[in-house]
């Protein structure tokens, strides 16, 4: 799955209340994790970027990806918009055109 790319766009996963979003991000990133099939990178955008800010129920499982290799970028302009930017606690902060490339260059782009 090298050549993939999962991409958040939101502060969790699914449509649901807030915590249920936050806890089944968590459990997908373990889950992720656990299976060894890891993506090349994870992109977060619009809200997106709280999972990896100060706070976030998933700094764990995101710490022990961007560890095994797996590249975390981080959409700036989003980070700025929710004054964010000094909260980050894992991955890389890049731009709209980071977000545009990884998406070309993947084989695979899989939203969650």
């Amino acid at each position: 799955m090298k050549n993939a790319v999962i991409v958040f766009s939101r502060n969790g996963m699914g449509h649901a209340p807030v915590e249920l979003q936050s806890k089944l991000a968590k459990k997908f990133l373990r889950l992720t994790i656990e299976s060894g099939n890891l993506p090349g990178k994870i992109l977060f955008y619009t809200e997106g970027v709280k999972l990896a800010c100060s706070g976030s129920e998933a700094l764990e499982e995101l710490q022990e990806l961007e560890a095994k290799g797996v590249e975390l970028v981080l959409c700036l302009t989003c980070l700025d918009f929710f004054r964010l930017t000094d909260q980050v606690k894992v991955g890389v902060v890049g731009g709209m055109g980071d977000i545009l490339t990884a998406i070309q260059m993947a084989d695979h782009v899989i939203s969650v």
